[in-house]
């Protein structure tokens, strides 16, 4: 019996070119599209109101960041011996 190779949309090169370039465009075009956004702020003065252009996506970018940076540290601080299990 030979085996059927499963079809993976993901596994052909061109189309993880085009994905790479789908995604670099969405992120051009979100952050060209903010600046006619109105964002509303809870309060009257919030310190961040005057940081400009491109401030929620430096905002998530640093989030993801920290959240990576945090990963690693639990990583870190939980991991066991490779035979911690064994008796």
């Amino acid at each position: 019996m030979s085996k059927k190779k499963e079809f993976d949309w993901f596994d052909k090169p061109a189309n993880r070119k085009l994905l790479w370039w789908l995604l670099y465009a969405v992120c051009i075009l979100l952050v060209a599209v903010e600046p006619l956004l109105h964002r509303h702020a809870h309060f009257e003065e919030v310190w961040w109101a005057d940081w400009g252009f491109a401030y929620y996506a430096a905002l998530g970018f640093a989030s993801c960041l920290a959240l990576i940076l945090l990963s690693k540290l639990l990583a870190i601080l939980l991991k066991k011996k490779v035979d911690y299990y064994d008796d």
